[in-house]
This record gives structure tokens, C-alpha cells and sequence, in this order.
């Protein structure tokens, strides 16, 4: 299969489309952290070629339920999330000549100002020990199986036992620190996320 894998720059979905035999290329304004096909730049400049699969990551800064409130707070941010529901749109309803389309996610506004998604799976699903629930919008595409199960830790919060993965607070807040690249890390397709997608949507 000829994949596009669009707003990647960690190498990990392409990669692992890679090592399934497929010719897959990442896609980002950003290199690419790891050596592989990469193009830098706009991913409308390719996205019209003849792809076999599509899977996008479309920024999640100005579109998850997260940050939604400060649309109300800070002058322009709200136009900027108009901007990233147009964007996210090209892949979810814009791609139509690629017949299989896989677009991720965090939970935000793309449920109600487009469309729910077909799926949300969670990484600790695939071999980690992460909490992240993730959409998936999907054309063409079978909702993917969960490979391996990590459990949660049980920690007492309040008045009651709540699950907790390994990079959450006991209050349920991600652990990773302030830093320029905390985006970039969170943002990051999990390692056994990418096996499934290349193991499952590239045997259809």
C-alpha cells in the first residue's frame, strides 16, 4: 500500500507502516525526528498524489476539550480553532479520492462540529501504561482491536478508588513537566498504537 501518514514528525506510524512492507511517507512543517521518507512542508502539496491510505494527526492545540476555555479568554484563539476545524475537515471529509482514511485526535470540538468518531481507543489498550483517550474518524477502515492490556494503579482520591495509568497524578493530570516540547511528546502516536494500525489497516 502507497500511505500517507500527514502531520507526523516523530517517524512512529510511518515507521511501522515501514516494517510491515509498505511505502509509506510522513508528512510535517517540522523534520522528521528520525531518518525516512519525509516531505517538510504543506501537506496539501502531496495530499492530491495517488495514496491507498491516509492517516492524519491534525494539531490538537486549538481543538481539544482541554483548551476550549480559553477561547473565551484570549483575543484570537477562538478564530485559530475555527481554523483548526477547517483543517482537520480536509482529512475527515476533503480526502475523498483516498479510499481509506484513518484522522486521530484528542476528545474536542471535531465530535459536534463535524462528526463523532467512529472509535475512541486508549493507549494502555496497546501495550502501554498511559492513559490518553483518542479519536478516531475512520473511511474505508475497520475500528482497530486492542493488542495488549495494561492495567491502571487504584489510588484513593477524595472519597473513593479511582484508576490511575503511569503517566498520570493521582489527581488524574498528565505528569510530563512544563517544557517547550511537552506538545510535541504528548502529541506522539504510541508505539503499540502504530503496530496496530500497521498490522491491522494495512492487511485490508
Amino acid at each position: 500500500m502507497k500511505v500517507l501518514i500527514a502531520c507526523e514528525s516523530s517517524g512512529r506510524v510511518r515507521d511501522a507502516f515501514l516494517r510491515a512492507g509498505h511505502d509509506a511517507m510522513s508528512c510535517d512543517l517540522l523534520d522528521t525526528e528520525v531518518p525516512g521518507p519525509h516531505y517538510k512542508g504543506d501537506v496539501r502539496d502531496v495530499l492530491n498524489q495517488q495514496w491507498d491510505l491516509l492517516i492524519a494527526h491534525p494539531p490538537c492545540t486549538y481543538l481539544s476539550s482541554s483548551g476550549l476555555h480559553w477561547n473565551t479568554r484570549r483575543p484570537g484563539r477562538a478564530q485559530l480553532t475555527e481554523e483548526g476545524v477547517e483543517f482537520a475537515r480536509l482529512f475527515i471529509e476533503g480526502s475523498t479520492h483516498i479510499p481509506k482514511r484513518a484522522v486521530e485526535n484528542p476528545v474536542g470540538c471535531l465530535s459536534t462540529r463535524i462528526r463523532p468518531p467512529e472509535q475512541i481507543i486508549q493507549p494502555w489498550q496497546y501495550g502501554a501504561d498511559a492513559s490518553k483517550a483518542t479519536c478516531l474518524w475512520l473511511h474505508g477502515l475497520q475500528p482497530l482491536k486492542p493488542t495488549a492490556w495494561v492495567p491502571p494503579r487504584l489510588v484513593i482520591y477524595g472519597d473513593k478508588y479511582v484508576m490511575r495509568w503511569d503517566n498520570q497524578t493521582d489527581s488524574g493530570q498528565n505528569k510530563l513537566p512544563p517544557s517547550d516540547d511537552r506538545w510535541k511528546e504528548r502529541s506522539a502516536t504510541y508505539p503499540g498504537i502504530a503496530d496496530a494500525m500497521a498490522s491491522q489497516w494495512g492487511a485490508h
